[in-house]
């Protein structure tokens, strides 16, 4: 009976870090499954084009009333981000905010079903806050990565969640595409059948999430002292950070980094619906299909790339992926019929999948081992700092050209040249030894307070 325990566990010994079990690691990577339904079906297949189309009535300010809706959440995230993280090390939080994002989330995005024609003001609201309790909840289900996973096996295992999120997104998509196939048979338009799938939505990331709610683990201990003002707290550390932030320079010039790749990406995943009818005059039911087969090649991307990132290298993973959406922007642009826009949609899946997996497991590996939370809230931070830059780019291109998307989708590409130029200047290697310093030495608590029993 001894025999048979320690067998799983030393199989499993190269990736995961001492006392996690493989359970554990799959309910985690089980999250990225059940939060990409609100991305794929919300924000980047069925209800953006409905806002634009339905909602605001094809009206020449629409594509930039949606990124301008987005831009306010991604704004309440980076404002609160950093804090919530900081909260989430002090008092070893994670695990319940977690819940409370991922209940937040499920309810708002459930919500939108009450969205109609015309309803432009109520669509604005709960877009805003659903998206802001994914955004917060996204930020902290990175920060159990490097908790669960060796260092060296960061990417591997980073790359197989986010390849799981992608065939979380394809359920999702999937589901809704059967009820809008049927309803379209019934007669049914978009206002009738696009509610129904916000419902479907959320009751799959509901379900899905259960796994990670009930397994997940919160490893942290709490770092403040008991009778430490919480807010007070949060912020003293956020600024700590930023104090100490010459100390980590790999990270911050890949924080820069990522704000530039991520601004173009954020772009394409908030608007490919928008682009796909208005510029390719693609279907809803069209463009649900054409993102079921890109959610596809976006899990193969993060997988594949997950398996060789950490041999290959994170700073050469991430240049190869940021050619490839390089390539995606030129084929969308010169894309003049739907086999070619479908090839260039495939190469984003590609890119989409590696990079964003990368790009959270090299942020991982560069962080000291007592901020990870913070650092994730500062990830988080660039993240969607891009998410509003990189769609209000858009979406003015658009607005000051009147509809001319293919200029928005080339001026787009400019984002993922300068990420490449931000990414040459990045030694991995220092920055892990910074990182480990760091772990092995924290920082010493902030002057004005009495001396911490946890030191």
């Amino acid at each position: 009976m001894n025999t048979s325990t320690p067998a799983p566990r030393a199989a499993s010994a190269p990736l995961l870090a001492p006392g996690v079990r493989p359970r554990e690691d799959v309910a985690w990577a089980l999250y990225d499954f059940a939060n990409s339904g609100y991305t794929t079906v919300v924000v980047t297949a069925v209800f953006n084009a409905y806002f634009v189309a339905v909602v605001a009535g094809d009206a020449p300010w629409a594509t930039l009333a949606w990124t301008a809706t987005l831009a306010v959440s991604y704004a309440a995230v980076m404002i609160t981000g950093p804090v919530i993280g900081a909260y989430a090390d002090e008092r070893a939080a994670k695990k319940r905010l977690l819940v409370a994002t991922t209940l937040g989330c499920v309810v708002f995005t459930a919500a939108l079903a009450l969205v109609g024609p015309g309803d432009l003001a109520l669509a604005c609201v709960l877009v805003v806050v659903s998206n802001f309790f994914f955004s917060a909840g996204e930020n902290l289900i990175a920060a159990f990565l490097p908790e669960l996973a060796r260092g060296k096996a960061l990417g591997k295992v980073s790359g197989w969640g986010w390849g799981l999120g992608y065939v979380g997104g394809l359920v999702s998509l999937g589901a809704s595409l059967a009820y809008v196939t049927a309803a379209q048979a019934r007669g049914e338009t978009s206002a009738d059948f696009v509610p129904v799938t916000m419902l479907i939505t959320a009751a799959i990331f509901l379900a899905a999430s259960l796994p990670t709610l009930v397994w997940l683990k919160e490893r942290a201990v709490p770092q403040a002292a008991p009778g430490e003002a919480l807010v007070r707290g949060a912020l003293a550390r956020v600024w700590d950070t930023a104090r100490h932030a010459a100390t980590f320079t790999d990270l911050a010039r890949f924080l820069g980094c990522l704000v530039c790749y991520q601004a173009g990406v954020q772009a394409v995943v908030a608007l490919a619906a928008i682009y796909a009818q208005q510029a390719m005059g693609f279907t809803t039911q069209d463009t649900i299909m054409l993102i079921l087969a890109v959610n596809v090649t976006a899990a193969l991307g993060a997988i594949a790339f997950g398996q060789f990132q950490d041999r290959l290298g994170h700073v050469r993973t991430i240049a190869l992926t940021l050619l490839g959406w390089i390539a995606t922007v030129l084929v969308a642009w010169w894309a003049t019929d739907r086999a070619t826009f479908w090839v260039a949609a495939n190469l984003a899946g590609l890119s989409l999948g590696a990079s964003q997996s990368a790009g959270r497991a090299l942020v991982g590996y560069l962080s000291p081992r007592n901020r990870r939370a913070e650092f994730f809230g500062l990830w988080g931070l660039a993240v969607k700092f891009s998410s509003i830059l990189g769609p209000l780019t858009y979406g003015l291109a658009t607005w000051l050209s009147r509809g001319d998307h293919r200029l928005a989708m080339l001026i787009t590409g400019v984002y993922f040249v300068a990420g490449l130029a931000v990414l040459a200047t990045i030694d991995v290697r220092r920055g892990r030894r910074e990182a480990l310093r760091a772990g092995r030495n924290p920082p010493a608590r902030r002057a004005p307070d009495p001396p911490s029993p946890k030191g």
